[in-house]
């Protein structure tokens, strides 16, 4: 029994598990400009980091907050229990705890504004209004994988990129534009599979997720596809220069794990195919991502010289 708004119901709609997604961009950030400086200033990394994380409990808050506002959450959902929907923390309070992450998340993220300058505002200001997008309405239309690719992507590597970067080589590269598209892939498995374990009660509610458009067998042959190109890409974009460095060249065999792992997850999601269990293959995505980040920071950390 969950006491109502009690720490343990907050820890449960924070969604701790999901906080590796949101890490993996960071340390690929961190990884590139460590390579290309050999330094990093710590203070600016360690807030991108915590931005990340506490924009990352924001979104699960109102993901939360909205969904049972709008009925998702009732009794045919498959996924996970949910805290407003199990009435393990009242509607208004939920609002207060939204009010408040995301306020915590823009007093993390201002100081940042010393170290890249007022564009990072911008940034900022991206990454808070699509929280609330995403759930109320993108994610209805479809926009939902270009979302995590952009912001599970594109925009946390290159940001951290450059943030991290000694002041005389800030900038950002092709090689971190190509590492963040590569990180993006990687993460929207986790979206792909969560849409195709509810494809048929988004199809009820009307809901256009990329699943719904294409099909649970192309989805499937998507969810395979994104995971291997972006080790793919990993491996591509730092090819060249691995072999030039010993430390790079010890750990580029891990990748293999990366795609065992990820291709097995693949082939027991085909074979649940739909219910309840297919929540077991989101805990083992979710690992097999924090696995593609440590795996991809250590080759490209190998190249420091």
């Amino acid at each position: 029994m969950i006491e109502t708004n009690s720490i343990k119901a907050w820890y449960l709609a924070a969604r701790p598990k999901t906080l590796t997604a949101a890490a993996v961009p960071v340390l690929l950030g961190i990884a590139l400009a460590y390579k290309d400086a050999q330094q990093i200033q710590t203070l600016p990394a360690l807030l991108c980091l915590l931005f990340a994380w506490v924009m990352q409990i924001d979104s699960n808050l109102v993901n939360d907050y909205f969904d049972f506002k709008h009925g998702n959450d009732d009794e045919t959902r498959l996924g996970p229990k949910r805290a407003c929907a199990e009435g393990w923390i009242t509607m208004g309070a939920m609002k207060w705890g939204i009010i408040l992450t995301t306020l915590l998340g823009c007093a993390i993220g201002l100081p940042l504004v010393l170290f890249g300058g007022w564009e990072m505002v911008i940034v900022g200001i991206c990454c808070v209004v699509f929280c609330f997008l995403y759930t109320t309405c993108l994610s209805y239309l479809g926009m939902g994988d270009l979302l995590v690719l952009l912001f599970f992507g594109i925009v946390p590597v290159c940001s951290t990129y450059y943030l991290v970067m000694p002041e005389t080589m800030q900038g950002v590269s092709m090689e971190a534009v190509l590492v963040s598209v590569a990180c993006g892939l990687v993460v929207d498995t986790l979206l792909i599979l969560n849409n195709y374990r509810d494809h048929d009660n988004d199809l009820r509610a009307g809901k256009k997720t990329l699943v719904v458009h294409i099909g649970k067998k192309n989805a499937e042959r998507l969810y395979c596809a994104l995971g291997n190109l972006g080790i793919i890409t990993i491996i591509g974009v730092t090819t060249y220069e691995v072999f030039q460095h010993e430390a790079s060249s010890i750990f580029l065999p891990f990748a293999a794990l990366y795609i065992v792992l990820h291709n097995r997850t693949y082939m027991e999601m085909k074979k649940i195919g739909e219910g309840r269990e297919l929540n077991r293959i989101l805990g083992k995505t979710a690992l097999n991502i924090f696995c593609f980040g440590i795996v991809s920071s250590l080759i490209i950390i190998g190249m420091a010289n």
